[in-house]
């Protein structure tokens, strides 16, 4: 495992928070925080699971998707404010967003949209960016995503451009490891290079999730196991650095607990640097071949 940079608050291993798996998340072995989705969760009156695990000093971090700070538009102020409150309310570390795109001139565009790597359209995000910080009562850290195409005109590859933006903000980087493999499946990108050459220093923590391969393309689903390649990306950003954490997202077709506990435990493992056995863990599965 690598060294951790200290620079961010230490985590361990999580998941992610959804109303259908509230009481399962209270249960699961292991669980050291967990995310929310922000526009899921209102400041007022915070569902009584995640009351629950605050009181239990489990620390839960608000996830933005709709800020839209890859857009053209400024930060929409009331979105801004309400996951202000939202942080506030949770008593988060910290809140992160995507390095996305989701509307233009009022239109939502119903997906996180990837934004072009241009020195134009940085110098855009940075300005978003700095808004947003100014807003916030905690630390913001962006999240790459999972792109189903990319921009002509790009100038940057992910690695500098996220490194580029870090360095201009001081903002962290939430890094999905399962959305840099779906780049590399339907993009041709190196995730493999791209995290070698990524700031370790700036990472926040690292999200990994499931997908599935349908006639060449990679769905990031949320809703299928985790996969080998996206388990090795992983080992391969902890052989750099240990992470602060490491969050497993399932967003739907939501397995037994005792699935889910197996998930995190392999997680637990990579991040642990326990490489051998997780390898070994994920030969003898079916689902993860």
């Amino acid at each position: 495992m690598g060294e951790s940079s200290g620079t961010w608050p230490a985590l361990g291993v999580g998941i992610g928070w959804r109303d259908e798996i509230d009481f399962v998340v209270e249960q699961l072995p292991g669980v050291e925080w967990v995310e929310v989705v922000a526009e899921n969760i209102c400041p007022e009156h915070l569902p009584t699971s995640i009351r629950l695990l605050r009181e239990r000093a489990v620390p839960v971090i608000p996830h933005g998707v709709a800020l839209g700070l890859g857009g053209a538009d400024v930060p929409d102020k009331a979105r801004l404010d309400r996951l202000a409150r939202v942080a506030v309310a949770l008593d988060a570390p910290l809140v992160t967003e995507h390095l996305a795109f989701v509307r233009s001139e009022g239109m939502e565009a119903g997906h996180l949209l990837p934004v072009p790597r241009t020195r134009e359209a940085l110098d855009v995000i940075t300005e978003n960016v700095r808004i947003a910080q100014q807003e916030l009562p905690v630390p913001l850290a962006l999240e790459n995503t999972a792109p189903h195409f990319a921009w002509p005109e790009d100038e940057l590859s992910e690695a500098q451009f996220l490194t580029e933006l870090a360095d201009r903000t001081g903002a962290g980087l939430l890094i999905d490891v399962a959305n840099l493999y779906t780049r590399q499946v339907n993009l041709g990108l190196d995730a493999a290079a791209e995290i070698a050459a990524l700031p370790m220093e700036a990472v926040s923590y690292v999200h990994v999730a499931g997908g599935r391969l349908i006639d060449g393309v990679w769905y990031d689903t949320h809703e299928h196991p985790l996969s080998r390649p996206v388990l090795e990306l992983l080992a391969g950003l902890c052989g750099r650095m240990a992470p602060p954490g490491v969050l497993l997202e399932r967003d739907g077709n939501y397995p037994p607990p005792r699935e889910l506990a197996g998930e995190l435990e392999m997680i637990r493992e990579v991040w642990q640097g326990e490489r051998g056995r997780f390898l070994a863990h994920t030969d003898t599965r079916q689902q993860l071949s």
